[in-house]
C-alpha cells in the first residue's frame, strides 16, 4: 500500500518521522483558511520565524504559496515551498516524476545533457549524455537566456505536454526529436562497477536520489560489491539532491559497518519553540552487506545536497571522506512535512549537525580534489575527469599534480546551478 505524506516529514530533500508535528488541517480549503493555516504552522515551527517580517495579512494573498513566499526568511530561505500532495507521495514513495527523464546543465547558448533516464521519453528522442540541446520549439536557448524564459521552456509537468527540440551531438551532428512528458521512473543507481586499482577492488556507484525503492537498490549494489571483493568505495553523489533521512542513515550504515554502528550519524536542532524537548539524535546501524570502509572517495559537483551533504558530514567524525569535483550545494538545514487541503507544506523546521555538532555548511562543503564533470565521457568511463580524479585518490591517496594552467582552466568551469525550492531536489526535465 502507498504511504501517504501524512505520516513523513520533509527535510529539504531529507524526510523524517514529523509524528510530534501532526497538526490538524484548516476548516476549509478557501485561500484565506489555507493562507492562515500556513501562517500559524510558520509560527510555531518555521526554524527562521523570528525574522519572518511583522504585519503581513495572510488574507492579501492570492494563494499560501504567494503568502509563504512574502513571509519566508530570504536572506537565507530559498527552499520552503508548497507542493501538491500527489507529486510528492509519487517521488518518494515510488520515485516516480512526470517528466522527460533527462538531466541538465545549462548555459547562455545551450543545454548540455548530463544523463538519460532508462525508458524515458528523452532516451527514446535519442538523447545522451554529452548532447547539446541549441533549440526549443523554435527558439534558440541563447534566445530564451536573454528573454529570461528558458527555464519555463519545457513546459509544466503534465502528463502529454510535448516539445521539439533541436540538438547535436559530440559528433556535430545536428538532429530534431519531439518528446512528450509521462510519468517516468527516476534512476536511484544508474552505474554499479568495480575497478581494480594496484590489485585492490573499488567499487563505484552512481547514486542519483534518496528516495523509498534506493534502500532495495542499494541492498544489491552493496551486497554485489561485497560478493566481489570490493574493500574501496567510490560514491558519485554528483546529480544528488537529496531524499529519505532513513536511506541516508542506511547508506551511511552501508558504507560504514562495524567502525560506526551505534554512533550519532546526525542531530536535529530545532527552534527554540520546539527544541530542547524535540532536539534529537540519529545513529548509524550495522546492515547486511556493510563494506566496513576504513575511507570514502565521494564526487560532488554544486547539484549534490541536502541527504548527500548529510552522508558526507555525517562519516566525517569517523573516517576520512575525500570530496573530489567541486564543492557541494550547501544545505545543512532540514524541513517537516505538513499536509493541508491537496498540499503539503514544506517548511524548514531545524538545523542538522553531526556527532561533533559541525553543520552551517551554507556555503556547500569544499572539494578536496577539484575535478571536472566530463560529460564527453560516460559515467562509469576510468577516464571521466571526476572519476578519473577520484581514482587517483584511491592509488595515492592525494590529488593528482596539476599545472598552474590546468588549475585556471578548473576554475573557469562552469558550475551546476543553485537551484531554489522543490528544483533543488530534481535538476531534470
Amino acid at each position: 500500500m502507498r504511504r501517504t505524506l501524512s505520516s513523513i516529514g520533509f527535510i529539504a530533500a531529507l524526510l523524517c518521522p514529523c509524528a510530534a508535528f501532526a497538526q490538524a488541517p484548516p476548516a476549509s480549503c478557501t485561500t484565506t483558511s489555507q493562507n492562515l493555516w500556513v501562517r500559524d504552522q510558520l509560527n510555531s515551527y518555521y526554524y527562521w520565524y523570528r525574522f519572518m517580517p511583522a504585519g503581513v495579512n495572510p488574507a492579501s494573498y492570492n494563494s499560501p504559496e504567494a503568502y509563504l513566499d512574502a513571509v519566508r526568511y530570504q536572506p537565507r530561505d530559498i527552499w520552503s515551498n508548497i507542493q501538491a500532495a500527489a507529486t510528492s507521495d509519487a517521488l518518494f514513495n515510488d520515485g516516480e516524476l512526470i517528466k522527460y527523464g533527462f538531466s541538465q546543465l545549462p548555459s547562455a547558448s545551450d543545454i548540455t545533457v548530463l544523463q538519460v533516464w532508462q525508458g524515458s521519453p528523452a532516451e527514446e528522442a535519442g538523447l545522451a549524455r554529452g548532447d547539446r540541446i541549441v533549440e526549443i520549439n523554435g527558439r534558440s536557448v541563447a534566445a530564451l537566456v536573454a528573454g529570461g524564459t528558458l527555464g519555463s521552456a519545457f513546459g509544466p509537468d503534465v502528463v502529454g505536454h510535448s516539445v521539439t527540440i533541436v540538438f547535436e551531438k559530440p559528433s556535430g551532428e545536428r538532429r530534431t526529436a519531439q518528446m512528450v512528458k509521462r510519468v517516468v521512473k527516476y534512476p536511484t543507481i544508474s552505474v554499479s562497477k568495480l575497478f581494480e586499482v594496484d590489485g585492490g577492488k573499488v567499487g563505484y556507484i552512481v547514486f542519483n536520489t534518496f528516495v523509498q525503492p534506493s534502500t532495495a537498490a542499494l541492498n544489491d549494489a552493496f551486497a554485489a560489491l561485497k560478493a566481489a571483493g570490493a574493500t574501496e568505495l567510490i560514491l558519485d553523489l554528483r546529480y544528488n539532491g537529496g531524499g529519505i533521512v532513513d536511506v541516508a542513515v542506511h547508506l551511511g550504515s552501508l558504507i560504514g559497518g562495524v567502525r560506526t554502528a551505534g554512533q550519532p550519524m546526525l542531530n536535529w536542532v530545532y527552534n527554540d519553540k520546539v527544541g530542547p524537548s524535540s532536539n534529537r539524535t540519529t545513529r548509524f546501524t550495522n546492515p547486511d552487506n556493510a563494506l566496513n570502509l576504513q575511507r570514502l572517495v565521494v564526487i560532488a559537483t554544486r547539484a549534490t545536497a541536502s541527504a548527500s551533504e548529510l552522508v558526507i558530514n555525517g562519516l566525517r567524525p569517523f573516517m576520512p571522506v575525500t570530496i573530489v569535483g567541486d564543492a557541494t550545494y550547501g544545505k545543512p538545514v532540514g524541513q517537516s512535512g505538513f499536509r493541508f487541503c491537496d498540499k503539503v507544506l514544506w517548511p524548514i523546521t531545524f538545523s542538522i549537525q553531526n556527532a561533533n555538532f559541525e553543520g552551517d555548511y551554507f556555503d556547500g562543503l569544499p572539494a578536496d580534489c577539484r575535478a571536472a564533470d566530463d560529460p564527453s565521457r560516460q559515467l562509469g568511463d576510468a577516464a571521466e575527469g571526476s572519476l578519473a580524479e577520484a581514482l587517483t585518490v584511491i592509488r595515492t591517496g592525494g590529488c593528482s599534480p596539476r599545472s598552474a594552467a590546468a588549475l585556471r582552466a578548473l576554475r573557469q568551469l562552469p558550475s551546476m546551478p543553485r537551484l531554489a525550492g522543490w528544483e533543488s531536489l530534481i535538476n531534470a526535465q
